[in-house]
Order: C-alpha cells, then sequence, then structure tokens
C-alpha cells in the first residue's frame, strides 16, 4: 500500500464490484435504462473508431476486405 497515492487517507485506484454497482445504479437512476443504451453504444462506436484510426485502417467493412485481397492475387 505504499506506492499508492493517498489523497485525504482514501486509496485511488482499488474499486471492487460493490462500488461498481453503487456506480451502475445512480447513473441508472440519472439517466435511465434508454440512454444508458445510447451512450454504451456511442462509446463503443467511438472506442472502435480510435482504435482503426491507431491502426491506420481504412473505413472498410470485414466483409469487404477478402473480396479485395482476392482480386490483388
Amino acid at each position: 500500500m505504499w506506492g499508492y497515492p493517498r489523497l485525504g487517507g482514501v486509496v485511488f485506484g482499488e474499486l471492487g464490484l460493490p462500488e461498481l454497482l453503487v456506480i451502475l445504479g445512480i447513473a441508472l437512476l440519472i439517466f435511465g435504462p434508454k440512454k444508458i443504451g445510447e451512450l454504451g453504444k456511442g462509446l463503443g462506436d467511438g472506442i472502435r473508431g480510435f482504435r482503426s484510426a491507431m491502426k491506420g485502417e481504412d473505413e472498410k467493412k470485414p466483409a469487404e476486405q477478402p473480396v479485395a485481397e482476392a482480386q490483388q492475387k
């Protein structure tokens, strides 16, 4: 425990299952189930776009890639 940063005696970085459930419950109360789904979808799309941009991939769908590879051969 010596290496963890402390602020007011609270150790950050140790979120267990009970803490995550409380956070999820509060978010559900604030946003509602429909908005939570939309937020999750938007976050997933953003992460997917970021990863493809970091890899330098084009905006090609996986179904189109084998066709392009077959034409090159």
